[in-house]
């Protein structure tokens, strides 16, 4: 049991710290993603002339705030889950239907890593079709963006939901010991943008 309350302990320092970072960086994101959208409305129906990018880099900051904020709501117990069969059951009962399916879930979320790192690995072989580093505004060649930086915000994500999920597993097992008090509780505040 102390290893796994060690790990479950330093497990829960790490990710505390990257999710926030993740949330930060989400934050940012979307408020890019309000200013692009806000340029293409400017000059989509005031100057009748549409940008070809905005679009597709609004999808981009999207995809990757997902993936980076996502962590937090699963950590937090935002995902769509039936409570009621655990609650009705018996504590104990209750809390080993809880650590199978989140043993279940860390299989599906093993599976979508491995997934998401064969599609990032395929995105590099094509181009966005209208983000572009516009480098030529300097003298240089412009490079167009591959979608592998789009679709790594799938790999990241699901990186990040499968070691969220470690950590749950963790916390249960401590919990069916009678040692889950020793660990740090999850501040619900931070997630939720109170820091």
């Amino acid at each position: 049991m102390p290893v796994i309350l060690t790990t479950a302990r330093v497990l829960a320092v790490l990710i505390s710290w990257v999710l926030a970072l993740g949330r930060k960086i989400a934050v940012i994101l979307m408020a890019l993603m309000v200013l692009v959208i806000l340029i293409q409305v400017f000059y989509r129906y005031v100057l009748n002339s549409a940008l070809p990018w905005p679009d597709e880099a609004a999808r981009f900051m999207m995809l990757w705030l997902t993936g980076l904020v996502a962590p937090s709501a699963y950590r937090l117990g935002g995902f769509v889950a039936i409570e009621m069969v655990p609650q009705l059951l018996p504590r104990t009962v209750g809390a080993v239907l809880s650590l199978i399916l989140l043993c279940l879930a860390g299989l599906v979320l093993v599976v979508a890593t491995q997934l998401g790192w064969n599609h990032v690995n395929s995105g590099w072989l094509f181009n966005s079709a209208s983000l572009k580093l516009p480098l030529d505004l300097i003298g240089m060649e412009v490079v167009r963006i591959k979608l592998a930086w789009m679709y790594m915000s799938l790999f990241v994500g699901v990186c990040l939901l499968l070691a969220v999920n470690v950590e749950l597993i963790l916390r249960a097992i401590a919990t069916l010991a009678g040692r889950g008090e020793d660990l740090p509780e999850i501040n619900t505040q931070s997630m939720l943008g109170a820091e």
